[in-house]
């Protein structure tokens, strides 16, 4: 008897293989004495398209909305049904008495698994594998400590409760929005509030009017400072005629300190990395997208072996991996050896928190001693983020002497603020980043209250104010997160300080999937939003547009994850895909009845003489 393996793709099922010695070679899976291992190729089975329901949905019509079944069935996907037909078969051989699910740690995950493993229509109990790493220690540790698949029924409730409600929902207001309008219109649960935050931040910036003002610079002996308003504390003064004014009542004069603040301050090093914050890092200093950055921290977790799990929203590592990393540490490589011999370090609580662990920790270097020149320039970028936000974490804080000084120059004041650098700290890890230079001074002025001071002279400088910056992918992906933290009112607000627009693990295809669908584009690292999409949040109910719903039902799901009793699921999912349904007939019933009249924009044709965007909406956003 045999024990099958099933992993999510074929790079990680030959890992898996080579660990336990399945390494005789069949169409489709490899095997040994006592394991076989197969995989999927991403998704072998998806929820059925309407038509496959019925017949009569192959043609849109208004009549048939909203379309609502009770349950939505499977099918298996055509480019890979070969493949399925192979795990299927292997599933139910005789000759096979135990499972192994084997597909990512995570939500998606372990929805690919019970699709198969329902249309395979295989009864046998399985286990789950969960690993954060794919280095053969990590492999083995995995099978040293499987769970049953018990454990997991609550997160495949909730990931199946997102592809149903992402069906529902994009299905019906796809196809309303489409009809009322005559224009492919993708429509999406968690796509359209992402859209509506691009397209409200360039309205912003399309009704921004600047103001001119001036700011007065006063160069002392020993310091400059900055003019401000006693009452107000703003630099800015109203027009030129104005600074003129201060500037000649000050000319000449002998400065007073009126206050003087000197002190020590500590700054940690940011964070260890989620998926997230990788991508806002990436984006900000190589402007990679998030896509793209996403893409390459795969590479690095299954084709190199260097990173842990990339899909992950956790900051933190579990109070018992300090040993890990210890030894990670130790066998990083140069340069990163040198930065790990040049400070003593610290292994304190700050980012061991077992309360703050998710599904998986934080990204780290795995402690596989890799080759680092088979990396390409972009892959070494990121491994060079993740394995220097690493030796941070382990060195002091950076610490520094802040200076604050208040000169009067008679009716007048003049701020001065100024930091020197005490000791380098976590800074030292960067210091030959040119993105990370401090502007810090080695030494600070001697300042005593009430010392006189001659203004030398004054400089005035013409400003004005700057409309909001348009969306990058870092910050785009910073307002996702956040988006449960803007509601404004107070209560709502705290109920869904957790919940954002998708997961660490899509958004980074959200925001790819508005550019498909000729909703947003780039420039250069600017998103900007298209008319076409502007007129689609136009004419959308704000039930769709606005974060709160969206937000709600990603804290759902996130709750119905953790959930341990099996009628609170079932209750729970029940719940959930009744609000669901009954929000799909909102949405169809506004798009067809209450929704305003506008034009939108003709699709652009391409050299082939169809329309862009002009295929069918994907439902999975």
């Amino acid at each position: 008897m045999k024990t099958l393996v099933v992993a999510e793709k074929p790079s990680v099922g030959r890992d898996i293989a080579r660990v336990l010695k399945a390494d005789k070679a069949e169409n489709g899976f490899l095997y040994g004495d006592n394991y076989i291992v197969t995989w999927a190729i991403g998704h072998l089975v998806s929820l059925q398209e309407p038509d496959e329901l019925d017949e009569k949905y192959s043609k849109w019509n208004k009549s048939d909305l909203p379309i609502l079944p009770q349950t939505i069935p499977l099918k298996v996907l055509a480019p890979t049904k070969l493949q399925f037909e192979i795990v299927k078969r292997l599933m139910n051989d005789r000759e096979v008495d135990r499972i192994i699910c084997a597909t990512d740690s995570g939500r998606e995950g372990e929805l690919i698994f019970r699709y198969i493993y329902l249309m395979a229509g295989c009864t046998k109990s399985f286990d789950r594998l969960w690993i954060s790493s794919m280095t053969d220690a990590a492999i083995k540790a995995g099978f040293d400590s499987l769970k049953p698949s018990k454990e997991y029924d609550a997160l495949y409730a909730s990931a199946r409760c997102r592809s149903e409600a992402d069906w529902l929902v994009g299905m019906n207001a796809t196809r309303a929005f489409t009809l009322r309008y005559s224009r492919l219109l993708s429509v999406g649960r968690v796509q359209t509030p992402t859209l509506a935050l691009i397209v409200r931040r360039d309205a912003e910036i399309s009704a921004f009017v600047p103001e001119e003002y001036c700011e007065l610079t006063g160069e002392f002996e020993a310091w400059k400072g900055t003019w401000f308003d006693a009452e107000t504390k703003s630099t800015h003064i109203k027009d030129r005629a104005a600074a003129d004014e201060i500037a000649r009542r000050v000319k000449g004069k002998t400065g007073k300190v009126a206050e003087v603040r000197c002190e020590r301050k500590s700054t940690p090093p940011e964070r260890l990395y989620d998926l997230t914050t990788l991508q806002r890092e990436a984006n900000r200093k190589f402007g990679f997208s998030a896509d793209k950055t996403l893409k390459i921290a795969q590479s690095l977790y299954e084709t190199h072996k260097l990173i842990t799990y990339p899909r992950t929203d956790s900051r933190f590592l579990p109070d018992d991996m300090i040993p890990k990393v210890r030894h990670t540490l130790s066998v990083l490589p140069e340069p990163y050896a040198a930065l790990v011999r040049q400070a003593p370090l610290d292994f304190a609580k700050r980012i061991y928190d077992n309360a703050r662990i998710s599904d998986h920790h934080a990204i780290i270097p795995t402690d596989r001693k890799g080759n680092l020149s088979r990396l390409t320039q972009d892959e070494a970028k990121i491994f060079d983020l993740v394995a220097k936000r690493l030796i941070s974490n382990h060195y002091g804080d950076y610490i520094y002497d802040a200076l604050g000084i208040i000169t009067q120059v008679g009716a007048d004041q003049f701020k001065t603020d100024l930091n020197a650098v005490v000791d380098m700290g976590w800074k030292a890890v960067y210091a030959g980043d040119d993105s990370e230079k401090t502007e810090h001074q080695a030494n600070l002025p001697e300042v005593k209250e009430n010392a006189e001071t001659k203004l030398v002279k004054t400089s005035i400088r013409q400003k004005k104010t700057t409309p909001p910056a348009r969306y990058t992918d870092d910050t785009l992906l910073k307002a996702m997160e956040d988006a449960g933290k803007t509601i404004e009112d107070e209560e709502l607000r705290e109920k869904m300080k957790d919940a954002g627009l998708g997961t660490p693990a899509t958004r980074a295809a959200i925001i790819q999937r508005l550019i498909e669908v000729g909703y947003a584009k780039r420039e250069k690292k600017n998103l900007i939003s298209t008319i076409k999409g502007q007129k689609l949040i136009q004419v959308v109910p704000a039930e769709i547009s606005n974060a709160v719903t969206t937000g709600k039902w990603e804290r759902a799901l996130a709750k119905m994850a953790r959930l341990s009793s099996e009628t609170e699921i079932a209750e729970k999912q029940d719940k959930f895909m009744n609000s669901i349904r009954t929000y799909s007939a909102f949405l169809t019933e506004y798009a067809l009845h209450k929704a305003p009249k506008v034009d939108f924009p003709r699709e652009e044709r391409k050299g082939n003489g169809r329309k862009t965007n002009a295929t069918r909406p994907k439902t999975n956003d």
